[in-house]
Formats: C-alpha cells, structure tokens, sequence
C-alpha cells in the first residue's frame, strides 16, 4: 500500500499500546517470521521496503529467520486469505500482513491459528487476541510535509496525489492540507486520486502517477506532494520533467537509489517508520511482550517524521520544527479527513 529505508530504531516503548496479548518469550534462534507484502512488495522504494528495511534489521540483529511473499494485482481476499494460511500452516510465528488490504484475510485466519501471532500494518480494523494492529500517525507527518510545500512554493498552488481513494490515504491529504493552509491560508491545493476501491492499481501504476502530476504543474503548480506507493515514481518523473519540485513518502525517498534520478526534485519525504513498527513488534514477540490492539506511532512517538537529504529544505527547518513541537505538545491537533 502505499509506500528502502525509513531509520531504523526503537525501543519496546515505542508506541502506545493496546492491551495485552501476553506470551512467554521465545528464542530468537528458534523464530520463523513470516511476512506478506502488498502490491509491489519489496523493491517498491516506498512502503513495503520500508517494512523489509525491519524485517531485515530483525534478520540481522535478533537473529531470526524469514519467509517473504507477495500480493499481485487484482487478487481477491481469497489469495490473501490462502498466503497468510500457507505461511501459518508452515511454522511461521508471527506473520506480518502489510496494508489494510489484508484485514478482512487478517481476522479470518487469525482465528484459525490461535496459537500465532499476527500483525498488520495500517489497519484497526482486524481485531483478535492473536492480532496487534500497527498504527500511524500519517496525518501528523503529512502535516509537516505541508509546511514545507507552502514555504517551498512560488506560485501558491501545490498538489496532493493519492493512490487510492480510501481513509488511509485521505488522512495524508487532510494532514497536507492543513498543514499547507497553516502557513498559508488562501493556497491553492490541487487534488487527484489514481483509482478508486476496489482498483488498487494506483499503488503500482507509474504512468497513472505521472498523467495525475504533470496535470497539476500544468495548471500551475510547483510542488506536489504523492502518497501512492509505486505510483509516485511517475509523480518525480513529471516533476524533473516540469522543472518543478516533489514530495516523496514513507521512506527517505530522496536517498534511494532506486529514486537517483530524481533525487534534484525531491526535496523532503514524510517519513512513515514501518520498519520500525516491524522491528519493535519481533522484538517484542522475542520478549514475549507482545500485545493485541493498536500500537500507534505518531510523532511524539519518533513514528513519523520528514526528511532533510539533499538540503533543499535547510532554510526552513526550523520553521517545521516549531509545527512539529506543536503537534507533539498538543497545540496542534491535525485532522484524520
């Protein structure tokens, strides 16, 4: 879904949690995790990478062991439901689903494994003794990203593209906007979804990403600001090709080699740490601390944050920093819609 590496970290205290799963500890030697990637999977320089960049730390620091699958496009709960079994059914405890697609295949087959624990990205949706639900606070990052558009603009006109037409996505563009509109008020934010549910291809669709983007910098607009997985590649494309400037997502976008090319555009991403809510959940799985319910990463929690590499956004630091402050001291509260 929507969306290698964030920085990795964290620390059992992370987030706050739901209640309590409970569980002894487990030796790390001994932990199968398995983890089921949305559309993209790794590779994606966005979302799912991010969720691999912990997976991997896990692999590299707890000593784990790992089994790797991967959505494809247009699958049905079914095919969801039947990978999530198959790595159940396997011996691998936990498994991580990442993105709300999974949630309906979440809730059903975690109760066919009651003795696994499971985990989802980005969903509260799913809810079982056996599910924690990894949460964030995208709105509060999309905020800060928003910030940095209306400081960074020429032209008072930026734009939002999202991948899917759905709540999650629509708490970055509520978070953008209000964070744009704090600055400056009257700014003119243009809007444009790839697909609309059940079409979840806008989070894998580079050309529909590019059309969407070169549109708004067509009618005026200099910054846009992409929270659609896959997707967002064709948004830098349109921006280096308009000679205007682009926001990236999830990750530190600007430091991937997969965005080298592109890297001049970029100039900040809203930070969405998935691989540190993955990292957090096996160790805690290892601790035997593992809880069921919402574990929420917001920005006083370190879970989401904005970017600096290339330092196209130097001279206005400080200025997001005091929104950021705002936000974490309760000043602020940023809307969800």
């Amino acid at each position: 879904m929507l969306m290698a590496a964030a920085a990795c970290g964290g620390s059992d205290d992370t987030a706050t949690t739901g209640a309590s799963a409970g569980g002894s500890s487990a030796p790390a030697s001994q932990v199968k995790v398995g983890l089921a990637y949305d559309i993209g999977g790794r590779g994606d320089g966005s979302f799912n990478d991010a969720a691999a960049a912990g997976l991997d730390k896990a692999v590299a620091e707890l000593k784990v062991d790992k089994k790797e699958l991967e959505a494809t496009a247009g699958e049905t709960d079914a095919q969801k439901e039947e990978r999530l079994r198959l790595l159940a059914s396997g011996g691998y405890n936990p498994v991580i689903a990442v993105g709300f697609a999974y949630s309906g295949a979440v809730a059903k087959v975690a109760k066919e494994f009651p003795d696994v624990k499971f985990a989802i990205v980005d969903d509260d949706a799913a809810k079982g003794d056996n599910i924690t639900n990894l949460m964030f606070a995208e709105e509060q990052g999309s905020f800060l990203v928003g910030v940095a558009a209306a400081l960074k603009t020429k032209k008072d006109n930026i734009g939002f593209v999202g991948g899917v037409d759905v709540p999650l996505i629509h708490k970055f563009e509520a978070g953008f906007e209000a964070g744009a509109k704090a600055v400056k008020p009257d700014i003119k934010i243009q809007t444009k979804y790839l697909t609309q549910p059940p079409d979840f291809s806008g989070f894998g669709d580079p050309a529909k990403g590019k059309t969407a983007a070169q549109g708004m910098y067509d009618a005026g607009a200099d910054v846009v600001y992409q929270a659609a997985g896959g997707s967002g590649a064709g948004v830098f494309e349109a921006a280096k090709d308009a000679n205007a400037m682009a926001i990236g997502v999830d990750s530190d976008q600007a430091a991937l080699p997969a965005y080298a090319d592109f890297k001049d555009v970029i100039i900040t991403s809203m930070i969405k740490k998935v691989d540190v809510a993955v990292f957090d959940f096996l160790k805690k799985y290892i601790d035997g601390s593992v809880t069921s319910g919402p574990s929420v990463y917001d920005l006083k929690a370190g879970g989401v944050d904005y970017s600096t590499t290339g330092g196209k956004i130097d001279d206005i630091t400080s200025k997001i920093d005091e929104y950021k402050q705002k936000i974490i001291n309760g000043e602020i509260t940023v809307p969800t819609s």
